[in-house]
């Protein structure tokens, strides 16, 4: 018999819907229940498409004797972290500071006040390396809770005091300078590993805001050694394991510190970051394995991860069948020599050797991640490209991984601004396409009548619960970059009215920026975290959408906003310098200007007039604003007064609405726009 869980839309709680486990969806009733019996409440907290997740719920949700224990002794919640990040960050914060780490499964123990008492991430269920088991930490929860239950109370509410009596690291209203973003790319230098690309040791995942910050350095000072940090790293990644070499996209992220054997599930926001990412360097470099990467990832979130409606799916699971009725991590992607000769038959040796599957295997019971651990240029590139369609074609007769179908507002938002690029520099109207139907999709479900954003959807309906910073932010950023590509303005209305809920439910008095509205529901602290995490933090995000906007509209409050929040950046930038990447990049567009980049023509179809509009887009100028119409145009504030020079299109270049004289030179417009 299903539990509460089967009312939900979320596909991690409907995938925990036939537990034995008495779940209830995080709600007042459920902590009500937990008053009325008196009893603890177990918050376990997840995602879709998270490994251990899988196993814990194997291994403990869906055996009935822990289930019973659980339904005798416990409330237990069941969250999705994803659809709920306030409830995720702030018991992360506690379970960090009590246990020095954290991840998920996230296991906490909570009063019916909701205040937590213990912690910990995955149980296994029987006591493994040192750790207990999970049926032990019940036994003992339960024990305290009925025989010391005034002292576990006691230590709840400590607990609570403590987390809110945290604060954080707040430069003060003054944005980082010169000198501290040249700290921040020192520490990024000691930081960085030479040898093998990214920072730090492993598990190694994808420094996308920081690779950002690195390109846009690059293009404001001319300082080489960012580019190479960046150009490096993104070859590494491309030609290793974490790049799925047959389909295009990225997974999670690499468990050695060489990019070879990924943790292989792939997420929405990972490839719309890393999309954007390669395309920037391409529009650096002229690289052609960026080009190649770039294409090859946007192909693959439109194929794998669009939905009917038009929007992103969240993600795709790291397990799948084996095809012996295995749920296997990696089952979907890996090769043995014996599978190649099976598909290739004479060409099996050439791909072996191209993708480094070797017998001995560079992943689990001999089978190989795909990667390209040689240069392309010693293989006959006519053989490779039929091997790799053989392969992709066979592999689609595997079982798939799954496929969580919710579409976050955040996430797409990151996927519209990265496809409406990539598809302008690229001359790919069908991603622009893309990107277009996926806006449509966030303003017609997403946003209420008041503006207000729904953190998710599914099917085409809008969930619960209610939109976070990074929701207004990054589909603020989307809606932008669709301006700029489009030439439509009411992209530039759709950001502003998200962008005044930040001004107005997120703007702390001093500058600072909470990561729910005021208006949210009250937790037992108001998340507030402006390092990045896998994508940028809310924080940051909203400082470089104020930003884009200011520049575009010559709105003070809203350049005033952005400034201020990114005071936290000049105290941690040269600190953390991997942990705000993208701050440092918004630090480096509003060092630079940002640039504000007008193109008037005749018609919107005007050959001279696209020209400048795409080599307006092409320029590497950090955080660049661009506008383009008709003289007559009401679409953009930067469009007014900009005639056209001589009857034909003109390009106006201004910084802080102080600007060049005009050009209808495209190469001049390009120089100009070089950083």
């Amino acid at each position: 018999m299903a539990n509460r869980l089967a009312l939900e839309t979320s596909p991690y709680l409907l995938q925990h819907a036939d537990n034995p486990v008495d779940w209830w969806p995080w709600s007042d009733e459920a902590f009500d229940e937990a008053r009325r019996r008196n009893l603890p409440v177990l918050l376990s907290v997840g995602y879709s498409s998270c490994h251990w997740c899988h196993v814990m719920a194997h291994e403990s949700f869906e055996d009935r004797t822990t289930a019973d224990y659980l339904n005798e002794h416990f409330v237990n919640v069941k969250v999705d972290r994803e659809e709920r990040p306030d409830v995720d960050a702030v018991y992360m914060e506690a379970v960090q500071a009590a246990t020095g780490h954290g991840g998920w499964p996230m296991t906490v123990f909570l009063t019916p006040d909701a205040e937590p008492f213990y912690f910990g991430t995955y149980f296994p269920p029987v006591p493994r390396h040192g750790m207990p088991s999970f049926r032990q930490v019940l036994a003992g929860v339960t024990q305290a809770w009925n025989e010391r239950h005034d002292e576990v109370t006691e230590v709840a509410g400590k607990i609570v005091r403590d987390l809110t009596q945290r604060e954080i690291a707040f430069g003060g209203t003054d944005a980082p300078g010169e000198q501290e973003l040249a700290q921040a790319l020192l520490a990024l230098t000691r930081e960085y590993d030479a040898q093998r690309g990214g920072f730090g040791a492993a598990p190694k995942f994808p420094p996308s805001m920081v690779v950002e910050f690195l390109l846009r350095h690059h293009a404001r000072t001319g300082a080489e050694g960012a580019l190479q940090m960046a150009r490096d790293t993104c070859e590494r990644m491309a030609r290793g394991g974490i790049y799925d070499q047959l389909g295009g996209g990225f997974a999670r992220y690499s468990v050695d510190r060489d990019w070879v054997v990924p943790h292989f599930e792939k997420m929405l926001y990972d490839n719309a970051l890393l999309c954007r990412v390669y395309t920037h360097l391409w529009r650096s470099t002229g690289s052609e394995l960026a080009r190649r990467v770039a294409l090859e990832t946007a192909d693959f979130m439109v194929r794998e991860l669009r939905t009917e409606q038009g929007g992103f799916a969240s993600a795709l699971d790291a397990d799948s069948d084996d095809g012996t009725g295995r749920h296997v991590e990696g089952a979907y992607y890996v090769w043995t020599p014996e599978q190649l000769r099976e598909v290739l038959h004479d060409d099996a040796e050439l791909a072996a050797q191209y993708f480094g599957v070797t017998e001995e295997g560079t992943f689990e019971e001999g089978a190989s991640v795909l990667q390209l651990p040689q240069q392309d240029s010693v293989f006959d590139a006519a053989r490779v490209e039929s091997a790799r369609v053989r392969l992709l074609a066979a592999r689609a007769t595997r079982p798939a991984p799954g496929r969580d179908d919710k579409v976050v507002a955040a996430w797409n938002g990151l996927a519209v601004a990265a496809l409406a690029e990539t598809g302008a520099c690229f001359e790919r109207p069908d991603l622009v396409e893309a990107a277009l139907a996926a806006a449509d999709l966030l303003v017609r479900v997403h946003l209420d009548e008041h503006g207000r954003l729904a953190r998710t959807s599914k099917d085409g309906r809008a969930g619960a619960n209610a939109g976070v910073l990074e929701d207004y932010a990054d589909v603020a950023e989307g809606f932008l970059a669709l301006a700029s590509v489009t030439g439509e303005g009411v992209w530039l209305d759709f950001a502003g009215l998200l962008l005044d809920h930040v001004l107005t439910r997120f703007l702390g008095e001093d500058g600072t920026l909470f990561d729910t509205a005021a208006d949210a529901e009250r937790l037992i602290r108001r998340p507030q975290d402006p390092t990045d995490n896998a994508a940028p933090s809310g924080w940051t995000a909203a400082a470089g959408a104020l930003l884009s906007y200011a520049a575009h509209t010559g709105s003070e409050p809203h350049r005033t906003a952005a400034e201020r929040a990114l005071g936290v950046v000049k105290a941690l930038g040269p600190r953390v310098p991997r942990f705000i990447g993208w701050g440092l990049a918004v630090a480096e567009a509003l060092l630079d200007g940002p640039k504000e980049v007008a193109v008037v023509g005749p018609a919107l179809d005007d050959p001279a007039t696209r020209l400048l509009q795409r080599t307006a887009l092409l320029g590497t100028a950090p955080g660049a604003v661009l506008a383009w119409g008709t003289p007559d145009s009401d679409e953009f504030p930067l469009l007014a007064d900009r005639p056209l020079a001589g009857g034909t299109a003109t390009a106006y270049v201004c910084r802080n609405f102080t600007c060049d004289a005009p050009t209808t030179d495209p190469e001049h417009l390009s120089r100009t726009l070089r950083g």
